[in-house]
């Protein structure tokens, strides 16, 4: 995604953390601890992943994406679609967004990335492309003049 910019991978904690429950030093119970309201988040808005869980190894993970930030207000906090993050950052100033996988057979959670997402990337020529979109939207014109943006593909 174009306006995707301050990117923290969490990767490497995820294998610190996975050498030290296979050596003994953590206990599964301690990392398979997601919340239901976490298991309920993949299971709704979820993306499924090819991944199979580093734990149980029956289930494929499945990435929540949790938005926050100040425009955001009551939604602050709410897991959403992959596919809702373009048009929320096209609307908004900035947002932040928290991706965690999630098994949802044995439990096991890890954040694996945090980003930054919204308008304020943006070059002030593409800016004038989103508004002038918007303002032909707006008036009810189609969509042929709609600009391609480019899909982030969780990479």
């Amino acid at each position: 995604m174009r306006t995707q910019r301050q990117v923290v991978d969490y990767s490497l904690q995820k294998r610190a953390v996975l050498r030290d429950v296979h050596n003994g030093k953590i206990g599964t119970l301690e990392v398979c601890d997601a919340s239901p309201y976490l298991k309920s988040a993949a299971r709704f808005h979820g993306e499924p992943t090819d991944d199979r869980c580093p734990i149980c190894r029956r289930d494929n993970l499945t990435l929540v994406h949790y938005i926050y930030g100040d425009e955001l207000k009551q939604s602050a906090g709410q897991a959403r679609k992959l596919a809702e993050l373009p048009v929320l950052a096209m609307t908004l100033r900035e947002f932040q967004v928290f991706v965690v996988e999630v098994c949802q057979s044995c439990a096991w959670n890890h954040l694996t990335q945090q980003y930054l997402l919204g308008r304020d990337a943006l070059t002030a020529d593409e800016l004038d492309q989103v508004e002038a979109v918007a303002a032909s939207a707006a008036a009810g014109r189609h969509r042929d003049s709609v600009p391609s943006f480019p899909r982030w593909d969780g990479r």
